[in-house]
């Protein structure tokens, strides 16, 4: 018995698919998390806590980059991001009251972050307007889709 409303049973179910699936070769190397670059895949762990934490409140109105990313001797990194929405009363919700909303995500992404990297992660996050972030060629180009497509 499987129930979408509780998930009970979806592990047995997951458990079961997987021992009827053949084994299959690697795509990249074992010990890579995803073929996916660290930056591209940061900015889609803190966008994912965004969408989780906004809800149905900017529902694909925002976007995130990470700016910079810096690695330190001890193993650590320093991640810059900006998260782009279309207009300042997106920014506000962003934003949260006294800066709590942003708070949490940054906070969630980097737990997120860490245990996914398995070293220090110091997460900084910046909320920019730009009206016409989805149109911006560039930003597809490197996500290495095509714009026109």
């Amino acid at each position: 018995m499987i129930s979408a409303l509780t998930g009970d049973g979806v592990g047995d179910l997951l458990d079961h698919l997987a021992a009827r699936l053949p084994p299959g070769p690697w795509h990249y190397p074992e010990d890579q998390l995803s073929d996916m670059p660290q930056r591209l895949l940061a900015a889609e762990l803190t966008r994912e806590q965004l969408f989780l934490q906004l809800h149905r409140e900017l529902p694909y109105a925002l976007t995130v980059e990470s700016e910079s990313w810096e690695e330190f001797k001890d193993g650590s990194a320093k991640v810059n991001q900006v998260i782009f929405v279309r207009r300042d009363s997106q920014k506000a919700i962003v934003l949260g009251h006294g800066g709590q909303r942003i708070k949490a995500v940054r906070e969630a992404a980097q737990a997120e972050l860490e245990a996914m990297l398995g070293r220090p992660v110091h997460l900084f996050l910046y909320v920019k307007v730009r009206e016409n972030w989805q149109d911006d060629r560039e930003r597809y180009r490197e996500m290495g889709l095509d714009f026109d497509a």
